[in-house]
């Protein structure tokens, strides 16, 4: 991997990571198209810069993380039943991300379901006055766990888990976007931490491309997170899910062709 490669897979983790159309297809077509997918380096990086896309979001809410401890018990009821599932099915989960069919599939479903999100849920559903508690918080966490299956989208998933909860739009997206980071946070912690207990070292041109990419990550994932909210209330789901059935229908294509497809 040089630094065209992480500046490439940067921009992609930060333009994908909050909106409803799953990183880890782009992640998987991004780093097969450059020819890096099966460099142990790259599954790794593509786990690190998610601290600049979890930064991105700490800053544009920062005063729901330090004005006051209100969204903490929220995140924490958000976050237990993808904890428990990650504990009690890690080792399906493993067997599901190594399915390049499963997740051009996932794709392809969870973008069909976007077309009819707008018909469920109307546009002009007002915000919800009642405070968001620790149940709506719980049962929003729920739809969490079903992001888990690779290729079916963390944001797309809470978001509709906050409509089914009487939500607006911009309310669901915006707890959508705090959830990620306990969720994130976890999760490339583990996965560095299992690293290093493997004996994983990083060279200083890996320090380097960790770096780039974070930064690249979060200016990125600040930008799409400003953007997506005023464009979700404007143009709903369905942009979205043509894009996801396109971008299922290129990955089962390009399986079809014999690519070298690699979940990474």
């Amino acid at each position: 991997m040089n630094v065209l490669h992480a500046i490439i897979l940067a921009i992609i983790e930060g333009l994908t990571e909050y909106l409803p159309v799953s990183s880890t297809g782009h992640m998987i077509i991004g780093s097969s198209l450059m020819g890096i997918a099966h460099e142990e380096f790259t599954r790794i990086f593509t786990v690190g810069i998610q601290f600049g896309a979890i930064l991105s979001v700490v800053v544009l809410y920062w005063r729901r993380f330090f004005e006051g401890f209100s969204t903490y018990p929220l995140l924490v009821a958000g976050f237990i039943p993808a904890a428990i599932a990650g504990l009690l099915f890690k080792d399906a989960i493993d067997l599901l991300l190594e399915n390049i069919g499963v997740v051009a599939a996932a794709l392809f479903i969870g973008g069909i379901v976007l077309l009819f999100i707008d018909r469920w849920f109307p546009h002009d559903h007002e915000d919800r006055q009642a405070p968001l508690g620790w149940k709506d918080a719980l049962f929003i966490g729920c739809f969490q766990v079903i992001a888990m299956v690779p290729g079916i989208s963390r944001s797309a998933a809470t978001i509709i888990g906050g409509l089914t909860r009487k939500l607006s739009r911009a309310q669901a997206a915006e707890f959508s976007f705090l959830l990620a980071v306990p969720t994130m946070c976890a999760a490339t912690a583990k996965t560095l931490w299992d690293h290093y207990q493997e004996g994983g070292m990083f060279t200083s041109e890996q320090w380097k491309l960790f770096g780039i990419g974070n930064v690249v990550a979060f200016v990125v994932a600040a930008l799409a997170i400003k953007g997506f909210v005023g464009f979700l209330n404007k143009h709903g789901f369905k942009p979205f899910g043509w894009y996801r059935i396109g971008l299922g229908a290129l990955l089962l294509a390009l399986l079809w062709a014999g690519v070298d497809l690699r979940v990474i």
